[in-house]
């Protein structure tokens, strides 16, 4: 599969340009192919020290567990995630919609969850970071610029704490219809306390 793509010229490929490209071929790949053109060619900063993650210019760290097979979400989305939530100084688990068996609900792309929810969901071309599908699974490590930042939350994430999540994107159901006519106000969904949203 991964002889399909034809390489745009000589020596080590990075940015915005190939993660595109890239991201439009992924049907051709298939998961496995992905995985692997995804560690080779979309590293526009660096691979991580860990296993698997590349480390996004603004420092956001992913790693795709599962490809999706649905659709890709876009800005105004309104998805349903599961997720958990750790310290990463520590791996102290924080909140798990797992354990309520219930995904979060909310729409992404509008500032409703944290600034590396949004990004790590919707990608970035900037940043070399493809959408998640439906039916996706991925890990973000995201850095306190991206996260809570000095300010902590609910009392159990620290001020300028990095963050590691694993998110599924359960669905997403469409765009919120307050978007589509061209307001970007929404109204915030109910969230546990330390939920990913915006404090």
């Amino acid at each position: 599969m991964l002889s399909q793509l034809r390489p745009m010229h000589s020596g080590v490929v990075r940015g915005s340009r190939v993660a595109a490209q890239c991201v439009a071929r992924r049907p051709l790949l298939g998961a496995a192919g992905y995985a692997a053109v995804t560690s080779l060619l979309l590293q526009p900063a660096s691979a991580s020290s860990e296993a698997g993650f590349v480390t996004a210019p603004n420092g956001l760290q992913w790693r795709d567990d599962l490809v999706g097979d649905g659709p890709e979400p876009v800005r105004g989305a309104n998805i349903r995630c599961h997720y958990t939530g750790r310290l990463k100084s520590n791996g102290q688990k924080f909140d798990s919609s797992y354990d309520r068996r219930s995904p979060l609900s909310f729409t992404v792309g509008v500032g409703q969850v944290i600034r590396g929810w949004d990004v790590g969901i919707l990608g970035s071309a900037e940043e070399g970071i493809p959408a998640m599908k439906e039916g996706g699974k991925r890990t973000l490590i995201i850095p306190p610029e991206l996260g809570y930042g000095s300010r902590g939350a609910g009392g159990v994430i620290p001020p300028n704490a990095t963050l590691e999540f694993d998110v599924e994107l359960v669905m997403w159901l469409g765009v919120a219809a307050d978007l589509t006519a061209g307001s970007t106000s929404a109204a915030a969904p109910h969230l546990s306390t330390a939920a990913p949203h915006r404090t």
